[in-house]
């Protein structure tokens, strides 16, 4: 007898071969059987109208505070994944003694926009080492599987203290670093991860710690690493800007520290409508670093980096004047001033001055340019801009947005895409053999922007709307090319032998639902949440995770130690 038979379905088994009909059964976690099965089973799904497919495997997720208050992994369960890693960008909690935990949120509060206070509620701080870290995330109950990096900030406040922030590492400082990656990789991490993009700031406009660093200690660590023939180096890059010869030089870095360390390399792209021309060059890097006898494989993403506005969560102008008195007010009492023309008369002046603050993807959005904004009521990308839409009312788009907003009841989103607006590159880059498909940046940034949809956006959009891909092909990219990048060998495929993640979904209604609002996090803080359509089923390790959304209160995910 199967612990789990899965009948009826259309199995698309993430190699990219034609779908086929199939019955899938499971016993202790791995795909048993694929065929017309007759025999019984303990439980048995009928998916009849849906497609099987491998579980959706993400490989950029900031998921390390989270996993201790959410034993589900949402939202990107919801999304049919079923793997992620996490501890990119350099930020992780380890390693850190629960004396040090100020400097690690220093490092994540506003870079990633997680709570502090959520933090301090949520986390029951059980390690130091990194090993001791992964120990503890292994007693957890998890519905996903979760692989993590050694973050480079909390590495070097560890070893560096309060000097991580302003200091050079010294030789002590730097032997002491490389020998807690190679412990780390060791006991199972699945790399190294860094940053030292210009976005990445403290709670007080300081850099993060591994922004300190200079070239050489990232490429000390790195090679350090290589010498246990582990791990993966993910690196959240440099902004070299437009000038030809900073590239070059960032690049000529890059391809060499592939090359001599012999370490798998992976960096995210976007395109950007302010320097359209800059993200072709890098994709030239991965095919000349793979000539010069590197690894390097890009991240894209599915569609446009879009902050989500709205009066429900943020809006780009909480900490200005007038704005500020009126946003710390209750909702209801929001409302009720916002009534007053008075009122927002001057909320609109205010608004309409020049913003010198930080542009970074952070604790705050980027003030609007409105030709780029758009109110979403529904998961629609086609329509008019708020600029457009002011200019046909005779109103300032920040009067619109309060207008809309009242309209319906704060029930409303404002996407403000800040990269990838041209979605021709974004075909482009997903179609490039040497990219994967992910950077859906799951446990960051979580009251403003909600891109754990990226697998059910490229479903929905890409494959049933614009049939730019087949779903063949769309589904490896997230399960077979996804998995075999990061080195998890026994998923992203329906295989006898393999583990038995899977998704259960109608190729019809998949997509992503509207995102809300809620207050679920630890001590009331808010974020954005954002469910699927047409997902019937997921399934971690032979146990079903989810169906339609709902939690089945099982917790098979795993510690996928490297």
């Amino acid at each position: 007898m199967y612990d789990l038979l899965i009948r009826n379905g259309t199995v698309v088994d993430g190699s990219g071969g034609p779908r086929y009909r199939a019955d899938v059964a499971v016993s202790e976690g791995r795909i048993a059987r694929i065929g017309h099965i007759t025999a019984s089973a303990k439980r048995v799904v009928d998916a009849e109208g849906h497609v099987v497919s491998p579980g959706f495997v993400d490989g950029h997720t900031h998921m390390d505070a989270q996993i201790f208050w959410d034993p589900i992994g949402s939202c990107s369960c919801y999304h049919g994944v079923t793997t992620a890693v996490m501890g990119n960008c350099g930020f992780t909690l380890a390693p850190c003694g629960s004396d040090q935990a100020d400097f690690v949120f220093r490092n994540l509060e506003r870079a990633e926009d997680l709570s502090r206070e959520a933090m301090l509620t949520g986390i029951d701080w059980q390690w130091e080492t990194f090993p001791e870290f992964l120990d503890t995330v292994d007693r957890l109950p998890k519905g996903i599987n979760y692989a993590g990096y050694i973050g480079h900030s909390a590495l070097r406040t560890y070893v560096m203290g309060e000097r991580a922030f302003t200091d050079p590492a010294t030789e002590d400082d730097l032997a002491a670093m490389c020998r807690q990656v190679r412990e780390a990789v060791t006991a199972g991490a699945i790399g190294f991860s860094t940053s030292r993009t210009l976005n990445h700031v403290t709670a007080d406009d300081r850099p993060v710690a591994s922004r300190i660093a200079d070239w050489q200690e990232v490429r000390a660590i790195v090679n350090a690493m290589g010498e246990t023939g582990r791990g993966i180096f993910e690196i959240a890059g440099e902004a070299p800007g437009r000038d030809p010869e900073r590239i070059r030089e960032y690049h000529e870095r890059l391809r060499d520290l592939a090359v001599e360390s012999g370490v798998p390399q992976t960096w995210g792209m976007f395109s950007v409508r302010a320097a359209p021309e800059l993200w072709r060059p890098y994709f030239d890097l991965l095919d000349e670093t793979a000539a010069a006898g590197g690894r390097m494989f890009a991240q894209t993403h599915s569609r446009a980096l879009s902050v989500l506005l709205s009066f429900k969560a943020h809006t780009p102008f909480d900490k200005w004047d007038v704005w500020k008195d009126l946003r710390a007010l209750p909702l209801a009492e929001q409302k009720a001033r916002l009534a007053d023309p008075a009122l927002k008369a001057k909320l609109v002046e205010v608004a309409s001055r020049e913003y010198k603050g930080p542009r970074i993807v952070g604790a705050e959005a980027r003030p609007p340019n409105w030709d780029w904004v758009y109110p979403m009521t529904e998961i629609r990308y086609d329509v008019p801009s708020m600029a457009e839409l002011a200019a046909k009312r005779g109103v300032h788009p920040v009067e619109l947005m309060i207008d809309l907003s009242l309209e319906h009841d704060f029930d409303i989103f404002f996407r403000q895409p800040i990269a990838n607006e041209n979605q021709d590159h974004v075909l482009e880059m997903m179609k490039h053999p040497r990219a994967a498909v992910t950077f859906s940046d799951s446990g960051a940034h979580v009251a403003q922007i909600m891109d754990s949809s990226l697998q059910t956006h490229l479903l929905s959009y890409w494959v049933r709307e614009k049939e730019a891909f087949t779903l063949e092909q769309a589904v490896r990219l997230i399960t077979y090319n996804t998995a075999t990048l990061w080195g998890f060998h026994d998923r992203g495929l329906v295989r006898e032998g393999m583990a038995a993640d899977l998704v259960v979904f109608d190729p019809e209604t998949v997509g992503a639902a509207m995102p809300e609002v809620v207050h679920d996090l630890p001590a009331g803080a808010k974020r954005l949440k954002q469910t699927a359509t047409g997902i019937r089923h997921t399934i971690v390790g032979g146990e079903i995770l989810l169906t339609d959304n709902e939690h089945t209160g099982a917790t098979p995910g795993r510690l996928l130690r490297m």
